[in-house]
């Protein structure tokens, strides 16, 4: 896998302000759960047939104004389970209006994500108001969740008062299309549901060993040779698409047919026959390598770091660098050669970083790497190849003792421990003739052939904390926030939406507002029936999210708990 650029699609809405965790019980169900509610009265009002939304003239915030409006007028929800809500008459509620402090602030980590959101009452007006245009979207969002009914009979809280903003600037899902291909639609369709759930980083994987579908105009030859076909590529056209709808919504082996010659192991058997798994050539099959020995390997790469740099304008690039497997590199002469001469792996990871991390600076960004590069035991490099102030490392494995680890080095880190975030954990293994499978008494072993299992439940999800054992202050600043990833050796445009949602809206709550309640205790427990309710909302909203308990729950709250015993009581 090495460090075939994992292209990163940055798109960020909106920032963690310091102010204390609130939070107060309601029956309005607000995904994910504001920092602070206040709706004391219980009391409603419908709003006008003649309602509108008023704002300042923004692109993507007019785009927004656009699609709330009619998303408030159209979608009819009722809720499953009703509460006694007095309705207030003699007066409706005529408008929300909208105020931005600074238009002019960019869509990128760091940006303030605050927003407050008012109705008060015997007022006809609503009020959101934000530092940035990203914020309000937020704002935009948590206005049409509070909305219910059937038009014309639509009807919203009134003396209600929201004051909201993230825990961590970084919350993102991951979608590899490298392994299997997704269309524009699906990319489009999973970031309205991830601004929906006031997510905003989409971490686009686009490119693996597996297939290079990303269209560039200075290597064409890329994704011609390295794409499943003509009709399973990303052209710049779509990504300029994909990057502007994120805008409005608040959001290597593959290189071998094309460059042969920069490649090494490119298309060989990943595990050869006879040989241990150290001596393997990948650690799944689809094989290839960036040959660092190689010039050509630096012209190419930094034509595609340009390329790329133009099409996303977010400040962030992935560099890869996860997985650096020794056989494959080993089956070059030329490395072969220089590691008889008292070279080293290592040796070869810093000369390839030393020779790129430079140019993506150079293009205004800042790298993101796995953490392998620094944290692996056989490949990695000294902390002086990677200047803190450049770099940024993404950490997939050990759950919190690495990003310890990392943070103790003094670098910023995105957390997304498989053992926490993977979600394509516990669907078995993809491999065909796995004598594993052919037991009697169970095939898979343990963990059923998957190597991340078991299945990464939702309640998993919400209660990690991805600061857990940090301590000291500063080393807590460094974390920026985590993603959950959605690895497609076993997905596909199919299970998309069921794989992702609602296991993501758990992780969105748990980073926007934190899974505790004001006395610092989880609220799992109390997080369920909104997350029955929220999800039944998002169906309703045409994204496929899975169930996660029967229907029956959700009409009974509270009645498909798990039951306190003692340690002396038999379950």
């Amino acid at each position: 896998m090495f460090i075939f650029p994992k292209l990163h699609l940055l798109l960020i809405f909106l920032i963690s302000l310091p102010s204390p965790f609130l939070s107060t019980t309601t029956p309005i169900n607000i995904w994910p759960k504001p920092r602070f509610l206040s709706w004391p009265q219980h009391k409603a009002i419908t709003l006008s047939p003649d309602f509108t939304i008023i704002s300042p003239q923004h692109q993507h915030l007019s785009a927004s104004v656009t699609r709330y409006h009619n998303l408030i007028r159209s979608e009819n929800y009722s809720p499953l389970i009703t509460s006694s809500i007095k309705l207030t008459k003699g007066y409706t509620l005529s408008k929300l209006v909208v105020t931005v402090t600074d238009l002019s602030l960019p869509l990128h980590h760091g940006v303030n994500e605050s927003y407050t959101l008012s109705i008060p009452i015997k007022s006809s007006s609503a009020h959101l108001s934000a530092h940035s245009v990203w914020g309000a979207l937020h704002g935009l969002e948590t206005f049409s969740q509070m909305i219910w009914g059937k038009a014309p009979e639509l009807c919203a809280p009134v003396g209600i008062y929201i004051q909201d903003s993230p825990l961590f600037g970084h919350r993102g899902v991951l979608l590899d299309t490298s392994r299997n291909y997704y269309g524009v639609e699906d990319i489009t369709r999973t970031i309205k549901a991830m601004s929906a759930n006031k997510l905003n980083v989409f971490h686009w994987h686009i490119t693996d060993s597996h297939s290079f579908p990303l269209v560039l105009p200075s290597e064409p030859s890329l994704a011609a040779k390295g794409s499943y076909g003509p009709d399973m590529v990303y052209t710049p056209e779509d990504v300029s698409m994909i990057v502007q709808f994120g805008l409005d919504h608040g959001h290597t082996g593959s290189w071998g047919e094309a460059y042969p010659d920069i490649v090494t192991c490119g298309n060989m058997f990943w595990w050869p026959a006879g040989k241990s798994w150290e001596e393997r050539l990948a650690s799944e099959p689809g094989t290839g390598q960036l040959n660092p020995l190689n010039p050509k390997t630096y012209e190419v790469v930094k034509t595609v770091i340009q390329d790329v740099a133009k099409l996303f304008p977010e400040p962030f690039f992935h560099g890869g660098g996860d997985e650096v497997i020794p056989g494959c590199w080993k089956t070059d002469p030329a490395i072969t050669s220089f590691l008889s001469s008292g070279g080293t792996l290592s040796q070869l990871l810093e000369k390839y970083i030393n020779s790129t991390l430079p140019y993506i600076v150079s293009q205004n960004r800042t790298a993101v790497y796995w953490e392998d590069v620094l944290l692996d035991a056989q490949i990695k490099v000294e902390s002086s190849v990677l200047p803190k102030e450049h770099t940024i490392l993404q950490t997939w494995n050990n759950g919190p003792v690495n990003t310890k680890r990392i943070v103790a080095a003094g670098y910023r880190v995105i957390v997304s421990s498989s053992e926490y975030y993977y979600l394509d954990c516990g669907h078995g293994g993809f491999l065909g003739n796995d004598s594993q499978y052919d037991q009697q008494g169970g095939g898979g072993g343990s963990d059923g052939g998957s190597w991340c299992a078991p299945f990464k439940t939702w309640q998993t999800i919400y209660n990690y904390d991805i600061t857990d054992g940090l301590v000291d202050e500063e080393e807590r600043k460094l974390v920026l926030g985590g993603e959950v990833a959605l690895w497609s050796e076993q997905a596909d445009p199919t299970v998309l939406d069921s794989r992702l949602w609602p296991r993501a809206s758990a992780f969105a709550e748990s980073l926007w507002s934190g899974n505790r309640d004001e006395r610092g205790v989880k609220r799992c427990g109390e997080a369920l029936d909104r997350l029955n309710r929220w999800r039944y909302r998002m169906v309703k909203r045409g994204i496929g999210a899975e169930p996660i308990q029967p229907l029956w729950c959700l009409r009974n709250p509270g009645m498909c708990n798990a039951a306190v015993h003692s340690a002396s009581e038999d379950l």
